[in-house]
């Protein structure tokens, strides 16, 4: 069967890779972060059908890389709560954390909280972004999928998947930050460091027997 066709099947988020030892904080659990992958998958098949019907491609053919992760990210935020009744979207416009907890602060909205998840998807197995080192809880949905620059890398088609999920309280101390120069217009960024990382991966939610 032709490449192009199979990338449109996904497999299935299987629940027998999700780590029931992992530690999660204001009462999320492995079966919210499951049925939130699981919409996920249906929600990017859906849009992909779509895109189909009218000759468009994929939607993580087209997009930018990091906007596409973006989608991933800004899904798990908005899905999770629906599952989980502890935790909320933060209301307040690019608040940190995303997710807070439901009740603690006026109207659900806080510009820069001290408890609550940052959520974060990403193509990169390590070296995860942020604006500022922070200490807070930290998630990652790490993903594989096409781009927009494989067609012209040669690339073959290949349908989205979870490959894992992993989650710590980092300190600020877990975080590298490089900074810029005068003169860069580079968007400033801190990266987990081998320390938080190994934080996160000591306590993976969900992943292929190689990817933990």
């Amino acid at each position: 069967m032709d490449k192009e066709v199979l990338a449109y099947v996904f497999k299935p988020v299987n629940p027998d890779l999700f780590n029931p030892n992992c530690i999660l904080p204001y009462g999320l659990t492995v079966e919210y972060i499951h049925n939130a992958m699981s919409d996920f998958l249906d929600f990017l098949g859906f849009i992909n059908q779509q895109l189909h019907t009218k000759g468009i491609p994929r939607l993580e053919s087209f997009l930018m890389p990091a906007n596409f992760s973006s989608i991933v990210g800004e899904f798990m935020n908005i899905t999770i709560p629906k599952y989980c009744p502890t935790l909320v979207k933060n209301q307040y416009h690019n608040g940190h954390p995303d997710l807070i907890p439901i009740g603690m602060y006026p109207d659900n909205a806080a510009q820069h909280a001290t408890e609550g998840v940052e959520v974060k998807g990403s193509r990169h197995h390590s070296g995860w972004q942020g604006h500022n080192p922070e200490s807070v809880w930290l998630m990652v949905f790490y993903f594989d999928s096409n781009t927009s620059n494989d067609a012209k890398t040669g690339i073959a088609p290949k349908p989205f998947c979870f490959k894992g999920v992993y989650a710590a309280k980092l300190d600020k101390s877990d975080w590298g930050f490089s900074g810029r120069s005068a003169t860069s217009r580079r968007t400033i960024t801190a990266s987990v460091n081998q320390n938080g990382v190994q934080k996160m991966k000591l306590n993976w939610i969900y992943g292929d027997l190689g990817q933990r």
